[in-house]
């Protein structure tokens, strides 16, 4: 599932009813979960989070800039921080199984709805950019809000979508893409701010001032002080004493974790940190991480203890909260504190035990049925190679083959991952036709509406299982794989991984069939079942090219 961050800042930070309407604006948009609404009176702004797919972030942004276009008024607002808008900001964050260059094209459409239907002057800045100046926000929002009525005159200041008038209500909207935030504090047995910030500067972007052997600072020509480079890029940092811990901390914030992840920022400070005499007592989350960060700090830690990374992804995560400390301050609650695991929905079929899956299975509801079953019997395949593979890695008599059992652990996790989430997929790919077949239709306009959310429901509904078709695929050759390596001791469990591979083609295959009788385009049709027919073959012929090598060797 691709998610979405939205972090809008609404000029508007004392009026909690006001506060209260746009976030229940946010949380009417289905499939929209609000995560934090931090609102600041002094600067009379307020930081909304939320999160989704994204094109219900989308909706859930626009509604949100509307309803605060309607309720607060500029020529009003006075605060302490910058703004020139009712929404001042609104950023879209890539989180997960999406690009910064989707995210920029978000942007564009959601700058050019709020554009054109609410008559807004909408500034593009950061990632999403239409020049090189307006990448920096400070240079976007120059002079603030008082400063709209001169800019709306000024051709070089078109905003890139809505009108060059000035709107004394709303005012201006920066709208863009840009990278996610991670908030991190490291923690230190010391009660010293200025020991703490030392580091800060070691390690932060900016660095510090230079200074020479006297210690005097450094000038150009210009008079401009000079600054010696800090360890890590997008990275800001200083050094606190927080009276509530008793303790000093680095405040750090990360503005790229794929470039600068915080467990490397981590380790840098313990190095530094001992060189010193100080120790790192552990460290600290403030608000949300994306899975992929706190997976990339456990896969790390297990590299370094030389075990595998192929293991479930909860033990991964365990790996990463322990190696962090994060439980140093407060208890670290996945479900609280990583973003994918935060939006779950409740009720998911692949969260039930088995027993309760199969009552569900076995009742008169059409689903779940094979299309979910077919999902299932793919993610124990994988599941089955992992742990054959798991069983391999760094074995005696195995030491040859180790990075590769290595390897295909990793793959059947990320497989088994894939396949549980097309269990529910696949159900609600069902639900999702009956909803199109229940539209009405009384109408001419009304009947073409249902005719095609029907075509295009049906479409999805045969795309699902053919994906699981192809993991199908994936998971045979996995199994093949790991059979020719494998720990002998394990050589029947990865037969039934191919068995279990082949099951899934089968019943992924039946269901892509089901569906082809209601779907119009026949060019569709021919696609999907060359490529059905092909995945089927193949995988079932591997799977018995599989049975026949490990009878012989059983």
């Amino acid at each position: 599932m691709q998610i979405v961050e939205c972090v809008p800042n609404f000029s508007e930070g004392r009026d909690i009813g006001i506060l209260n309407q746009i976030a229940d604006t946010i949380k009417s948009v289905k499939g929209a979960v609000l995560l934090d609404m931090d609102p600041g009176a002094d600067t009379n702004r307020t930081v909304f989070t939320f999160v989704g797919e994204p094109q219900v972030v989308l909706e859930a942004a626009f509604q949100a800039i509307r309803k605060a276009s309607e309720l607060i008024d500029m020529s009003k607002h006075k605060g302490a921080h910058p703004r020139m808008g009712a929404t001042d900001v609104c950023p879209l964050i890539p989180v997960s199984n999406i690009t910064m260059e989707e995210c920029v094209e978000l942007a564009r459409k959601l700058g050019k709805r709020v554009g054109e239907e609410l008559n807004i002057p909408v500034y593009l800045y950061e990632y999403a950019a239409s020049k090189p100046e307006w990448a920096n926000l400070a240079v976007v929002r120059k002079g603030e809000y008082e400063a709209l009525p001169e800019k709306m005159k000024d051709p070089e200041w078109k905003p890139d979508f809505g009108p060059q008038k000035f709107n004394s209500r709303s005012g201006a909207t920066a709208i863009s893409a840009r990278e996610f935030l991670i908030a991190y504090n490291i923690n230190l047995n010391t009660r010293d701010k200025a020991k703490a910030h030392d580091i800060a500067l070691d390690i932060r972007e900016t660095g510090r001032i230079k200074r020479d052997s006297k210690g005097k600072i450094v000038k150009d020509e210009s008079g401009e002080k000079l600054r010696t480079p800090g360890i890590f890029t997008h990275c800001k940092a200083v050094g606190w004493y927080i009276e509530e811990y008793n303790r000093a901390q680095i405040s750090i914030n990360l503005t790229n974790y794929k470039i600068t992840p915080p467990h490397l920022v981590l380790d840098k400070v313990r190095e530094i940190a001992a060189d010193r005499g100080i120790q790192v007592t552990g460290s600290e989350l403030v608000g949300l991480i994306p899975l992929e960060a706190i997976l990339m700090a456990g896969r790390y830690y297990l590299e370094k203890l030389g075990e595998c990374a192929g293991i479930p992804e909860k033990r991964i995560i365990e790996t990463a909260v322990q190696s962090m400390g994060l439980t140093d301050l407060t208890p670290f609650e996945i479900d609280q504190k990583i973003i994918e695991y935060s939006i779950r929905s409740e009720g998911d079929l692949v969260d039930l035990t088995l027993s309760d899956f199969n009552d569900e299975l076995s009742s008169d509801s059409p689903a779940p049925g094979g299309g979910s079953v077919a999902a299932l019997c793919a993610a124990i395949s994988g599941s089955l190679t992992a742990m054959v593979a798991n069983l391999t890695f760094n074995k005696k008599g195995y030491e040859k083959v180790s990075e590769q059992a290595a390897r295909l652990a990793v793959k059947g996790q990320e497989l088994k991952k894939k396949a549980l989430a097309a269990i529910d997929r696949d159900t609600q790919a069902f639900y999702d036709m009956m909803d199109a077949a229940r539209l009405p239709q009384k109408t001419e306009e009304q009947a073409r509406e249902r005719a095609d959310k029907i075509q295009e429901t049906t479409k999805n509904a045969i795309l699902i299982p053919l994906e699981t078709l192809q993991l199908s695929r994936e998971a045979v050759e996995l199994a093949a794989e790991i059979a020719e390596i494998g720990n002998k001791n394990a050589i029947s469990d990865a037969g039934v991984a191919a068995f279990t591979a082949n099951a899934a083609a089968k019943s992924a295959y039946f269901n892509v069939k089901i569906n082809m009788g209601g779907i119009e385009d026949d060019n569709f049709k021919f696609n999907i079942l060359t490529q059905a027919d092909e995945l089927l073959e193949k995988t079932n012929n591997l799977a018995l090219k599989v049975e026949k090598e490990i009878k012989t060797r059983l």
